[in-house]
């Protein structure tokens, strides 16, 4: 988890434990990290970023365009972005007041301040799956031509009330809080096994069940 002390306003930093927990009860070796402002961003299979807001995104933000992060994702490493951090990973965001600020130009999108803040229940349909979990923001993100969306908008605004997030080969993008990945196991399981190049173990859990209670309480299956 990068800069939990910036990029944790919503408790994201679960994300981290629940892909270690995921991957640990299949026998498969993880570690955590928790890499503060103070640390050098070190290799990792894959790198985390929360929700958080205006100035520590910003600062969130210089500082990983002074680390060694963007070298290390163009050498392989996986990234899994949420609010803030979906935001920063574009070539701007906007913060109170619509002033603009760089961004790490990893994700070719942009994000404006909306006229209105989204905050409530969000629901995306993701390929055959539903991925539930609550945004909080202010922005509103638009996609540059062939940047893929993460989903599309069941409830909620997301990115522009359309698609939620952004999608490529080894990053995954999303306004989604709950954690994210605590609420959505087979999230988890996605990246897990993208990172190893594998099909995992099926793995059924309290978090499973509870995920598949949140869609049948949202399509009123």
């Amino acid at each position: 988890m990068l800069y939990p002390e910036l990029l944790g306003t919503y408790g994201d930093g679960g994300n981290g434990l629940v892909l270690l927990e995921r991957a640990r009860r299949r026998g498969i070796e993880a570690s955590l990290s928790s890499v503060t402002m103070r640390d050098a961003v070190p290799d990792a299979d894959v790198y985390l970023l929360g929700g958080g807001e205006d100035g520590p995104q910003r600062l969130a933000s210089d500082l990983l365009l002074g680390s060694d992060f963007l070298q290390r994702v163009a050498n392989g490493a996986h990234v899994v972005a949420v609010c803030a951090g979906l935001q920063l990973l574009g070539r701007t965001f906007s913060v109170e007041g619509n002033d603009e600020c760089a961004g790490l130009g990893l994700v070719d999108a942009v994000t404006h301040r909306g006229a209105v803040r989204s905050v409530g229940e969000l629901a995306v349909q993701v390929g055959e799956r539903l991925l539930v979990g609550f945004e909080n923001h202010g922005g509103r993100t638009t996609l540059g031509d062939g940047v893929a969306a993460l989903g599309t908008v069941v409830k909620g605004r997301a990115n522009d009330g359309l698609v939620d997030g952004y999608r490529s080969e080894r990053v995954w993008a999303t306004y989604a809080h709950g954690p994210v990945l605590a609420m959505n196991p087979w999230f988890a399981d996605e990246i897990v096994s993208t990172v190893l190049g594998r099909e995992l173990a099926p793995l059924e859990t309290a978090a499973d069940l509870l995920y598949r209670l949140r869609c049948e309480v949202l399509t009123g299956g």
